[in-house]
């Protein structure tokens, strides 16, 4: 009792930092450099034991070489007899225009209608800060926190993390040696109601090019005489895919089955097709009942080709055979597929579809990222909390979902620490991640702060025999 009244007073001083910076601009890693001695400065002023870790230098296409921005580590208590749990966290961005269809400018914080837009408002600017808050919340209160807390915030989870997963074995022994639990917020609701996320799909980047003619020749003079590069390379891709079936064999088979219980948690997840339509814009979606989009969505794999390099895409016309073209795809991860045998199952693939074709031309097929699924098991403790601290701040159950896209980190932290992991959004469904106008709404901003507050209360009762 009296618990969440006391948050309830520490509202008024919950505020989002608005500096923003876009990872993927090397001329603003100056910037980046000085964000991350930011946060580490903030959480210093809390009282936390910070570090700034050197995670080693970005080689970049050029072939130079630039300093990664430092990895900000923290923590705040040491009791042994309480729980530890680490926060992971990340401050960079995705890069946005004003050109590109925003109302406000995407890099200047905008409060309207109780909306706060801006570029990483909700990825992952606002989460980061509301765990950070809610440490404050316990301190401002004089409340002893009830578990250990310790960060992990860094800042360039949107160009892939470089340098992460390297700093994160190197510590294995150290800083993460007494962590019990492993809290990531980089993710979002599916609807109105609260979420909990328990799983992400991987992904498997690939390119596939195919070479030709030593130069780019005019289709007027040379058309009809050579076998031409986009035309193979638009042939073999439309092998991959057809009408939302994957044709690559060994993909499908390799899917996890859907069981019973995940048919029944689907059922009762909240989310209706006619606004998801809306939203994205579209009459007719690839499956018209819930639990088959959604199936599809988070746990059975998918082909997207993402672009042609090499091909004309400028506004007017051009009459130019391309000598070189390059197509980008990616393959979602499920469990239980493997990024080692799906890239020897799509370049087997592409190579035996193209050989049909007795062109002259080359193919070269590269994965270029091998991501694997995370999966974590909703009966675990930390879900029970999650789901107590969702009922006691919103009244009413969370919907437990999975992400359809990657969060690789999670499953390094997985992998390499053996640590049990939860996915705790606080993100709304609509607030528009990587996409124009991002926001996040002061309601999930500031009821989402008293859920981390509320959660730190609920893992501290998790019985210590609980792994």
């Amino acid at each position: 009792p009296g618990f969440t009244t006391a948050v309830l007073q520490y509202d008024r001083r919950i505020r989002l930092n608005s500096m923003l910076i876009d990872s993927s601009n090397v001329l603003k890693r100056p910037d980046l450099h000085r964000m991350m001695e930011m946060a580490a400065q903030k959480l210093r002023l809390m009282g936390g034991t910070v570090e700034l870790v050197d995670i080693g230098e970005q080689e970049l296409p050029d072939g130079q070489t630039l300093a990664l921005p430092k990895v900000v580590t923290a923590q705040f208590g040491n009791d042994p007899n309480k729980h530890t749990v680490c926060v992971y966290g990340h401050v960079d961005v995705q890069p946005a225009k004003l050109e590109d269809g925003w109302a406000t400018d995407p890099y200047n914080l905008t409060d309207i209608n109780g909306n706060l837009y801006g570029r990483g408002a909700s990825d992952n600017k606002a989460p980061v800060l509301a765990w950070i808050h809610a440490v404050e919340a316990y301190q401002a209160l004089n409340m002893e926190l009830p578990v250990n807390v310790k960060f992990v915030i860094e800042g360039m989870e949107e160009t892939g993390s470089n340098g992460l997963d390297a700093m994160i074995l190197a510590q294995r022994d150290t800083f993460f040696s007494d962590v019990d639990y492993i809290i990531i917020s980089d993710c979002g609701w599916l609807s109105r109601r609260p979420a909990l996320t328990y799983g992400t799909r991987g992904n498997c980047y690939f390119y596939a090019e195919v070479e030709g003619p030593k130069q780019d020749l005019h289709s007027g003079v040379y058309g009809g005489t050579v076998i031409e590069p986009m035309t193979d390379l638009v042939g073999i891709l439309g092998e991959c895919i057809f009408s939302g079936k994957i044709l690559i064999p060994g993909i499908r088979e390799a899917v996890a089955p859907l069981s019973d219980e995940e048919w029944r948690m689907y059922q009762d997840i909240q989310f209706d097709i006619d606004n998801y339509k809306n939203k994205i814009g579209v009459n007719e979606l690839m499956y018209s009942n819930k639990v088959d989009l959604l199936a599809h969505m988070w746990r059975y794999p998918t082909v997207s080709i993402h672009g042609i390099e090499g091909a004309f895409s400028d506004p007017g016309t051009k009459t130019v055979i391309p000598a070189k073209v390059t197509a980008k795809f990616s393959i979602r991860q499920v469990p239980n597929m493997d990024p080692a045998m799906v890239k020897k199952q799509v370049t087997d693939y592409l190579h035996s579809v193209f050989a049909k074709r007795k062109s002259p031309n080359k193919l070269k097929v590269t994965m270029v990222i091998g991501a694997k699924p995370w999966l974590a098991d909703t009966q675990h403790p930390l879900y029970d909390a999650g789901k107590a601290a969702v009922k006691r701040v919103f009244d009413m159950d969370p919907d437990l979902i999975r992400e359809g896209g990657t969060i690789p980190i999670a499953r390094t932290f997985q992998d390499v620490t053996g640590k049990s992991i939860i996915m705790m959004p606080i993100g709304g469904f609509d607030d528009g991640l990587h996409s124009q106008n991002e926001k996040m709404s002061r309601y999930n901003y500031i009821e989402g702060t008293k859920l981390f507050v509320a959660y730190l209360n609920e893992v501290s009762q998790i019985k210590h025999t609980s792994v």
